[in-house]
């Protein structure tokens, strides 16, 4: 299923919904946690986001493994590199589904237009720490599989 579309390998066509989501959501979300004046501004993109973006990760995700299990890829110095670039791959699905979770859990319990409708001080800043935490480690780790599936691409695998 995430092998081909139209004839043309898919990983390369899914990536750049994940390389453009996955920042957007990760920026959404630090605002949201840490901006309250942006709160209504955000709200709905950033719920919208944090529907898309694992979506978008788990494809490119899949859809690497399977244009990595090809028969194009058999040295071993490529399979090294093409394992490094799923390790980053995998973890950043994770950690973009962390941010989504928190990010949804946010759009719920912090209202935009209430300063303190999370109750305790402490649970809402400990939800936009998260937030902070996971949006910092989605942009490190889109970057990390971007930059190691790149160099793979312009160095001739």
């Amino acid at each position: 299923m995430f092998e081909r579309v139209l004839g043309l390998p898919a990983h390369p066509l899914f990536i750049h919904a994940a390389v453009v989501l996955v920042p957007l959501l990760a920026v959404a979300g630090i605002l949201y946690a840490v901006w309250p004046g942006a709160r209504r501004h955000v709200r709905w993109t950033m719920i919208v986001l944090a529907v898309a973006t694992p979506g978008a990760v788990f494809a490119a995700k899949e859809s690497g493994e399977a244009f990595g299990e090809s028969d194009n890829f058999q040295s071993a110095e490529l399979q090294t590199k093409i394992e490094e670039h799923e390790g980053f791959g995998s973890t950043l699905f994770l950690v973009v589904l962390g941010l989504a979770l928190v990010a949804l859990v946010m759009a719920y319990l912090v209202r935009p237009l209430a300063t303190d409708s999370v109750g305790p001080v402490v649970a809402h800043w400990a939800l936009a720490g998260l937030t902070v935490v996971l949006g910092l480690a989605a942009f490190y780790y889109v970057f990390k599989a971007g930059d190691t599936g790149a160099h793979m691409v312009w160095e001739g695998f």
